[in-house]
């Protein structure tokens, strides 16, 4: 028989109560990140929209957003042996909103995340320049974690977002990536491995290619 003693209610409605806070405080949570990230993704479109009727040319091509799953938030909590905890995961996890913007040229890459980054409300928290130095697998994209405020009823919070920025050559690259390891986890064959490697230097090489094509037309125009 389980216990109804008035202590034994009491405590069930104390746990109740808890567990009914700490999921209204992990929505409130989650609720600023997407906040955060359609912040950034008006800020980028805005660009996008200027670029495309005030210019000749317009350095983005297209723009998505994701926000992660709260099982892929606590899954990498876990595995950095982070606390389960709203002010653990705020002060830890920097990419639980994101942005990925995909340009047509390297050096628009930078050119893009020069004009975001020099907005009056964004902070720069970190860079890392996957593009200069590619990881080890060939992954190539620039990565900016940026802060940005979000206006609340009665508050303002600043919340991190990452933004990637990469060529179309370094997305399609990236998203075969993704597709291999999601469907071989950690084993992928040897012979697929260089495959791939080798799949992303062909990338580079026609991104450095385009570059070079592109400065050739922009030299002709120039000369008219």
């Amino acid at each position: 028989m389980p216990d109804r003693s008035p202590t034994a209610v009491e405590a069930l409605g104390n746990h109740r109560a808890k567990t009914r806070a700490l999921r209204e405080d992990f929505s409130r949570f989650m609720l600023n990140y997407r906040f955060a990230m359609e912040e950034v993704m008006t800020k980028i479109n805005i660009l996008k929209t200027e670029f495309e009727h005030l210019h000749d040319y317009s350095p983005i091509e297209h723009v998505n957003s994701r926000l992660k799953t709260p099982d892929s938030i606590f899954d990498k909590a876990r595995r950095r042996e982070l606390s389960l905890t709203v002010d653990v995961l705020r002060d830890n996890v920097f990419d639980i909103a994101g942005v990925r913007v995909v340009c047509s040229f390297i050096s628009d890459a930078y050119w893009i995340a020069e004009m975001l980054t020099a907005q009056t409300d964004i902070t720069v928290v970190a860079v890392k320049d996957y593009i200069a130095q590619p990881k080890p697998n060939g992954y190539k994209s620039l990565h900016l974690i940026v802060k940005v405020p979000i206006f609340l009823s009665g508050s303002v919070e600043v919340v991190p977002v990452e933004v990637q920025i990469r060529t179309v050559a370094m997305d399609f690259w990236a998203s075969l990536e993704h597709k291999i390891y999601y469907k071989f986890g950690q084993e992928i064959p040897d012979a697929l491995l260089a495959e791939l490697t080798e799949a992303a230097d062909v990338a580079n090489r026609l991104d450095v290619k385009m570059e070079r094509i592109h400065d050739e037309v922009r030299a002709i125009e120039a000369r008219e």
